[in-house]
């Protein structure tokens, strides 16, 4: 079983989401320097500006009543974007306005798996204090405490264990995260897991389990 990839194509604000119309300092010639000022944005520049932290244009898109929830063909939301990325700032402002938390993406995961994917911890507490659940499940039935073991976030496997993560919970091919950690040699989390009371005799679908 692969690890679930979290790669995305870098994007670029669109130039039409701004105008060059006030000025806030001079220039070497003598003439006032031009400043973008946000005029208008589209769900395009909303779904860019939540990937690259763009406080700016997210507050326009919502001022002028953006729905906060939109998502792109993947399903993918602002708020699963800046969860990823770790954009405490634009997160906490997609929750204050409404954001839903469970939402999902096409293979079933939530801003909470983002987050893991992401490994801010900031962006994980912020998530948790609006409700999100810890031991969520995609459609392969990963919890947010496998993609923390496959991603290699020690600290966020600290915290998701520390907060009622189910810690023997399987996979859809039978994996607990144990045996995620030692299939990819995340030892220090293997070692977490362990002393965190990880059942070490769970089978996986292959009949594989661990001995220590």
């Amino acid at each position: 079983m692969g690890v679930r990839g979290a790669s995305e194509n870098c994007e670029i604000l669109e130039p039409e989401a701004v105008e060059n119309t006030c000025s806030r300092k001079t220039s070497l010639s003598g003439e006032p320097e031009q400043i973008p000022k946000i005029l208008y944005v589209d769900m395009d520049q909303f779904m860019n500006a939540a990937r690259q932290g763009n406080l700016a244009v997210i507050k326009k898109y919502l001022s002028n009543g953006g729905n906060p929830n939109v998502h792109d063909e993947l399903g993918r939301t602002a708020l699963h974007r800046s969860s990823i990325e770790g954009h405490i700032e634009v997160v906490h402002m997609l929750l204050e306005k409404g954001a839903d938390i469970n939402l999902k993406d096409q293979l079933g995961s939530r801003a909470i798996h983002w987050a893991c994917r992401g490994g801010n911890l900031k962006v994980l507490e912020a998530l948790k204090s609006y409700g999100a659940d810890l031991n969520a499940t995609d459609q392969l039935y990963s919890t947010p405490l496998h993609v923390a073991t496959r991603t290699g976030h020690n600290v966020i496997v600290e915290y998701l264990l520390s907060n009622g993560a189910k810690i023997n919970y399987r996979d859809r091919e039978g994996d607990t995260a144990l045996h995620d950690a030692v299939r990819l040699n995340r030892y220090k989390i293997a070692k977490l897991l362990i002393a965190s009371g990880v059942d070490t005799k769970i089978k996986n679908n292959v009949s594989y389990h661990m001995d220590f």
